[in-house]
């Protein structure tokens, strides 16, 4: 898997899924396996997505959900409505971000082939998430949690443009729906069922990947349950790299600063020259390893090179510990222009990275790897 794994028959879809502990090793466990899975996301649906629209749906008809005790000025936060409009504020958060997820790319923005069902049957009119952020009066900036970096769209690239507004996309017809709103509801679900951390931007990048590759998978029996599949394989993944996210944790040993130190200590061993030159500027692994380490490289490349990439990390047995290995390679392969330049000209290219040649980058982290 570390040397790329072939798209073919669905090949990678079904090695990031055992790699990533979606799938046990035992191949007569899959099954029943996967059934459970996408039967216990239908339910985290039913409850999380389909119920508060019902709640809400009611409210011009029976009035049944306002009561004396419950209703949507109730300042009581275990009253059902401070929960639906506090989930409304991270939402309007995440539907933000969604829709702008590799806009240079049209599929995000098509229609899938297999829309929730559950969702989308016209006998029951359930309010969808893009009806409810419609709906939402909301302003946006109560939820301008903004990590700095996190997705510092990279100004002087072509690729990174962003609609304006929202009616720059084609509004799809009833009972069709975006790939960008699979992408919204899943990580909705995930905030819901982890208050902790919640939703916190870059999530989008991360979720991203892994959903257009099971959304593109060959085998059309696993295709049509890409939405549950991502969402296991992206709560397992965020639970080891979840920590980077986590502001409060930053300066701890598992934190995304003790991270960006390792890069250059490992830059240090590999390359004095370069490291030294790189500190004489005062260039901080914070004005670009942030993003390269929080988004595993997602925001630097294309995304079949990210795909690629993600290949090699997930593969990897210390878990990332070659995503360190591949930032060192970044490094060292824009040595000589790294020395030539000054402050600004290395900001740039450190936040513009140049090389697109993902398999250059990766053979390079591997001979570091070996050299060790």
């Amino acid at each position: 898997c570390s040397t790329g794994i072939p798209f073919d028959g669905g090949l990678r879809c079904l090695c990031w899924k055992i790699l990533l502990n979606y799938l046990p090793l035992e191949k007569a466990l899959w099954s029943p396996l996967l059934k459970k899975q996408r039967d216990l996301y239908s339910q985290f649906l039913k409850e999380m997505i389909i119920q508060p629209g019902i709640a809400k749906a009611n409210l011009g008809v029976s009035r049944e959900d306002v009561t004396l005790e419950d209703h949507p000025l109730n300042p009581n936060p275990d009253s059902r409505w401070n929960t639906y409009f506090k989930d409304n504020e991270v939402l309007l958060q995440i539907d933000k971000d969604v829709r702008r997820l590799y806009p240079d790319m049209a599929f995000f923005q098509r229609p899938t082939d297999y829309p929730c069902l559950l969702i989308l049957d016209p006998q029951n009119e359930f309010e969808t998430l893009r009806k409810r952020v419609e709906q939402t009066t909301l302003k946006s900036q109560t939820v301008a949690r903004n990590r700095s970096g996190v997705t510092n769209v990279r100004p002087s690239s072509p690729l990174k443009t962003t609609p304006n507004t929202l009616n720059e996309y084609e509004v799809l017809p009833n009972g069709c729906e975006a790939h960008w709103e699979v992408v919204e509801r899943i990580l909705f679900i995930y905030a819901k069922l982890n208050p902790g951390i919640a939703y916190v931007q870059g999530m989008n990048e991360i979720v991203g990947p892994l959903y257009y590759t099971f959304a593109t998978d060959p085998n059309s029996e696993w295709k049509e349950h890409a939405e549950a599949d991502t969402f296991f394989c992206f709560t397992n993944l965020m639970a080891e790299i979840r920590d980077n996210f986590i502001k409060s944790l930053d300066d701890s040993q598992c934190g995304i600063t003790y991270k960006m130190e390792k890069v250059y200590s490992t830059l240090k061993e590999k390359d004095v020259e370069l490291y030294l030159k790189l500190q004489e500027q005062n260039i901080k692994p914070q004005f670009f390893a942030f993003r390269w380490l929080t988004l595993l490289l997602s925001q630097e490349f294309l995304l079949p090179d990210v795909i690629r990439i993600w290949d090699s990390l997930f593969a990897d047995d210390k878990r990332f510990d070659f995503l360190l290995l591949v930032c060192c390679a970044m490094l060292t392969l824009i040595r000589d222009q790294l020395l030539e330049g000054d402050f600004t000209l290395n900001m740039r290219l450190l936040q513009d990275y140049p090389i697109s040649d993902v398999h250059l980058i990766l053979k390079k982290a591997k001979e570091l790897q070996d050299s060790k």
